[in-house]
């Protein structure tokens, strides 16, 4: 049946472009594995959204749901462009082709949902019970740059408002970020140059401010120039700050405590309650208790090398290669498969609740 969830909304229609902004920021792109296919991938970013679909796969039945409930985007959790295709037709691409001819947005996070903090491994984590964790394979963010523009006070207003319409100034979730320092500047202008303050040939000291904000490295050039055209200055004093990123609990996977530490079956058990199964895969040791846990949404049984070096006791995944399963059991950890989408089914509530 569809696997599926559709939030009505009575607020007025928003573009698609900022429903992707907002995905933007709960899953940033750039935290995607590179083969990934992350981001908007059908769909125009100018048209309106009033009703939006959240769901794990865009099937048929999900489509022909959405369609039904007169949702106008789909925030589909696989992508369902994944490899590059030679054609859209009815035939070979039958759900692509309804969707767009329906002019359906649809955006896919998949990997970016996974390694951002708050998205579907932290959920996955949370559901079975970690007091809290860490990621398994640390990914640090993209690295991004300080900002540093020499304003005067009548400008900064403008200057800062630019700025931030061009990408600069978020942090975490916050938006309009921004620092600001008095201090007195000097210049002297040259032969044509045209000062907005005194006259060229003469030393000038003016009272500015130093306004500091953050900006993303493929944001930069926007900045920059969006900067200049709201600057008074004919050539604003601009500095430029790499910074090194920090991983901040960003990451594939998850390994943390319990709360408390249980027996097998009661973990076993718990994991089945929270993710409404009635079956697992189980390998491994059988008489244990579980202190601490390990799991990775999806298809994750590589990186359980990580969860044995992190010294797991069990561990939850999707689903995972055989040999791989025996090498876990091996080396003496209990290994649990509940199923690909049934390990990232939770994110879509929590997504919903964050859009």
């Amino acid at each position: 049946m569809p696997a599926s969830k559709s939030r009505p909304s009575r607020a007025k229609a928003i573009s698609v472009a900022r429903v992707c902004a907002a995905m933007d920021e709960i899953a940033p792109p750039a935290l995607a594995a590179e083969w990934d296919n992350v981001g908007l991938l059908l769909g125009r970013r100018a048209a309106r959204v009033r009703r939006l679909c959240l769901t794990i796969d865009l099937t048929e039945p999900v489509l022909a749901e959405a369609l039904r409930r007169r949702a106008e985007m789909v925030v589909a959790y696989h992508p369902p462009i994944f490899k590059p295709i030679g054609r859209l037709t009815a035939e070979e691409t039958p759900v692509l082709w309804s969707a767009a001819r329906a002019g359906l947005a649809v955006y896919s996070p998949h990997t970016a949902l996974d390694a951002a903090p708050g998205g579907t491994n932290d959920v996955l984590a949370g559901a079975i019970g970690m007091a809290e964790h860490r990621p398994l394979e640390p990914i640090a963010p993209p690295a991004g740059c300080k900002l540093v523009v020499f304003v005067p006070p009548a400008d900064a207003g403008r200057v800062a408002s630019a700025a931030f319409a061009a990408g600069a100034g978020r942090i975490g979730q916050y938006a309009e970020c921004s620092f600001r320092t008095a201090g007195v500047g000097t210049f002297r202008g040259g032969p044509g140059s045209r000062p907005a303050v005194g006259r060229p040939g003469r030393r000038q000291h003016v009272e500015e401010l130093r306004l500091e904000v953050l900006v993303p490295r493929d944001r930069l050039g926007p900045v920059v120039e969006a900067i200049r055209a709201a600057h008074s200055y004919q050539t604003p004093a601009i500095d430029v700050y790499p910074l090194e990123p920090l991983s901040e609990g960003t990451g594939m996977g998850r390994v943390g405590p319990l709360r408390r530490p249980v027996e097998l079956g009661t973990f076993v058990r718990r994991v089945k309650r929270a993710l409404g199964l009635r079956r697992v895969l189980l390998g491994g040791p059988a008489d244990r208790r579980v202190r601490l846990a390990a799991c990775c949404a999806g298809s994750c049984g590589d990186l359980f090398r990580r969860a044995l070096a992190a010294g797991a006791d069990a561990y939850v995944t999707g689903e995972m290669r055989h040999h791989d399963a025996l090498a876990a059991a091996a080396g003496g950890m209990t290994v649990l498969c509940v199923g690909h989408s049934n390990s990232e089914r939770l994110a879509l509530a929590h997504l919903a609740r964050r859009l």
